[in-house]
């Protein structure tokens, strides 16, 4: 069965407590971790309490308001917190729907249910009051969104616009650090998609570029703008690859650092440290992560020489990754045992092993941490 749930997410990511020491400078402050049981029968939120040494204790579960699908939906961005951590953001995939919470800790209150703008929202990202949604059904979409002071989202004029075309097999929709532009990755057309934002803070229509390599897939940017992307090559054995892009001063998306071997398979899912020194990718055909070192001008390197920073086991199936507040704790999704791995993050990139929490439902989906 285990392996069976990985092949499984392996194909959607291709498809159209023993503790050690902390690190210095560890993170001091407690905070909480989050991921969607994608639930066809009721979507929730399941929370763990973040200690500061980075153990997770379980608190509960809180309903969206609406269902999942019970399936991989080959996304990054199912979750997302925004404003400082006070808000978290969660599709539901199977009502077509975007949920709303007020984050006090580990306590999440339910303040919005709204339609997406679409069918099947798969993706979420939130710049202050600004939400934009992913819509992979049908056709595919991007819709935006206004958060008031009590949680309710107002749909922005003018702001669904489609992807570059039918059929695109979208991943993931995020904001660039100005707030003025949108990248969504297309899985299918092996294309990133741009959309700038007007002073109604509506988007505009879509302007893509081809990706450096096949299947681009989970990407984040760093401050200064640097957008590192995860390429899977089609799932081709050992052949995945992250690249790295910059826009111009005309808005265009120029590669910086292309196809930079992960040298493992099926690189889906990517997360920068807080402090822009390091990318991690995760691995969901070969069950390992690897890191890159992120250099001023945007160029990548590995960290290890075969790609592996970590491995997270055969049948694994690693997929959503997460950082806590202070970049020292990598949480990942481990789709293959229904668990989520805890990964000490050193002060020279590496990483160790510090446990996990497991059963978690079939098909969660999504990763959220601070």
């Amino acid at each position: 069965m285990r392996s069976h749930r990985s092949l499984v997410a392996l194909l959607a990511c291709l498809s159209f407590l023993v503790l050690a020491p902390a690190a210095a400078g560890a993170d001091t402050r407690a905070g909480a971790v989050f991921t969607l049981s994608n639930d066809p029968d009721g979507n929730r939120v399941l929370i763990w309490e973040r200690s500061a040494n980075g153990s997770l204790h379980r608190a509960g579960s809180v309903a969206t308001g609406g269902t999942g699908t019970g399936g991989s939906l080959g996304n990054q961005g199912a979750l997302t917190l925004g404003a400082g951590d006070r808000w978290l953001y969660a599709v539901n995939p199977g009502s077509d729907e975007v949920s709303v919470f007020k984050v006090r800790g580990a306590h999440l209150t339910l303040m919005e249910v709204a339609p997406s703008g679409g069918d099947m929202p798969i993706s979420v990202t939130a710049r202050g009051h600004l939400v934009y949604v992913l819509n992979a059904g049908g056709e595919g979409n991007i819709a935006g969104f206004r958060r008031s002071s009590t949680g309710v989202l107002t749909p922005i004029v003018g702001s669904i616009e489609p992807l570059s075309g039918p059929a695109t097999g979208p991943a993931q929709i995020g904001f660039s650090p100005n707030g003025r532009r949108l990248v969504v990755t297309e899985k299918a057309t092996n294309r990133i998609t741009i959309y700038h934002l007007n002073a109604a803070d509506a988007a505009g229509a879509p302007h893509s570029r081809p990706s450096a390599t096949a299947t681009p897939f989970g990407f984040d940017f760093t401050s200064n703008g640097t957008l590192v992307v995860s390429e899977a090559a089609g799932g081709a054995p050992d052949a995945g690859v992250t690249s790295s892009y910059r826009f111009g001063p005309s808005g265009g998306l120029h590669l910086v650092d292309g196809s930079v071997a992960t040298t493992e398979t099926a690189a889906c899912w990517v997360v920068i440290t807080d402090d822009d020194r390091y990318a991690y990718v995760t691995n969901t055909g070969s069950g390992t992560v690897s890191g890159y070192r992120i250099s001023a001008s945007g160029d990548l390197s590995l960290l290890d020489a075969d790609g592996v920073t970590a491995s997270t086991g055969d049948g694994s199936g690693p997929i959503d990754a997460a950082l806590d507040g202070s970049s020292r704790h990598l949480y990942v999704l481990l789709s293959g045992r229904d668990a989520i791995a805890i990964l000490l993050v050193r002060p020279d990139g590496s990483l160790f092993e510090r446990g996990h929490v497991a059963d978690l439902p079939d098909g969660t989906n999504g990763l959220a941490a601070y």
